[in-house]
């Protein structure tokens, strides 16, 4: 038995399929396969049940997951201490991040880290909250970079800061005479938003659900750059965090406050309550959070 078939079966059982999580893990799906069937012969035991779209575990492989994933967490570990008594002169921190706060959050502290620990390297994995999670639960990621709600019970979540979400206007708008602007003002107006299941667009519409106002979706993407470019050429109005205003271009959108309550979203950052960073993402956090709370976000 391999560490490996272990990560495969973890990564198989999470995903409920064989392609996405030979996608996860990097490999073929048929080596993937190859690799479950070879632990199933070994153990003398089915683990997953094949149906059409989908696996599920068997009861023998309910069993063997929960054994599987603490003797993963155990290995985890004992790399992570064996890279902490390196005095951080080496190593890896995986870091997931949500896009809407990577490119924004990041290069800087990263850029302190790095001056301070060169030789450990940085890997930062953007995707949607749901993924992220997903990735944090497979001991694929050290820590998280999200914003709320977080509710699983079974996570540590630490509050970073909140940032308030500013009415994104193209230039020469009417609203963008208003010092500030009542959420009404965005009833039948061209909204653009972030793609389904990314957080920041679930968090737009329930603000304009609670204050009962109907903006038509004009566009969806998957990239706030995308949405801003949008902005400015006229084809809607956003919400955009404030760590994303641009500024110094005339073409650049006009950003307006909304009335009271503003729309707002929470930074945190987010790991297993069993699984706490290690040393070098530990200190990587750190710097976030000093960061944070320095720019008063």
């Amino acid at each position: 038995m391999e560490m490996w078939q272990l990560r495969y079966a973890v990564a198989v059982a999470r995903a409920g399929n064989f392609s996405r999580a030979a996608e996860q893990c990097h490999v073929s799906q048929p080596s993937l396969s190859q690799q479950i069937q070879k632990l199933e012969d070994e153990l003398g035991e089915r683990l997953f049940d094949r149906l059409k779209r989908q696996v599920k575990l068997t009861p023998a492989g309910e069993v063997f997951l929960r054994r599987a994933v603490r003797i993963l967490e155990e290995v985890d570990a004992a790399k992570r201490e064996a890279a902490d008594a390196t005095g951080l002169l080496r190593g890896v921190v995986t870091v997931g991040v949500l896009p809407t706060i990577a490119p924004y959050l990041l290069p800087t502290v990263l850029g302190e880290f790095m001056k301070q620990y060169p030789g450990v390297e940085i890997v930062v994995q953007e995707d949607t909250t749901a993924h992220l999670l997903k990735l944090l639960a497979a001991c694929e990621v050290d820590f998280v970079l999200a914003s709320q709600p977080i509710q699983d019970t079974r996570l540590e979540v630490m509050k970073l800061f909140t940032e308030e979400l500013l009415l994104a206007l193209p230039p020469g708008h009417p609203l963008a005479r208003q010092r500030i602007v009542s959420a009404t003002a965005l009833e039948r107006e061209q909204l653009i938003v972030m793609k389904e299941g990314h957080c920041l667009g679930d968090q737009v519409r329930g603000f304009c659900d609670r204050r009962e106002v109907h903006p038509n979706i004009s566009f969806r993407s998957a990239q706030l750059e995308t949405i801003q470019s949008l902005v400015s050429a006229g084809m809607g109005l956003s919400l955009i965090p404030a760590m994303a205003v641009q500024s110094g271009r005339k073409d650049l959108p006009a950003y307006r406050p909304l009335a009271m309550p503003k729309p707002q979203r929470t930074i945190v950052a987010v790991w297993p309550k069993q699984r706490p960073p290690a040393r070098a993402a530990a200190e990587l956090l750190k710097m976030i959070a000093a960061r944070s709370a320095k720019s008063g976000r």
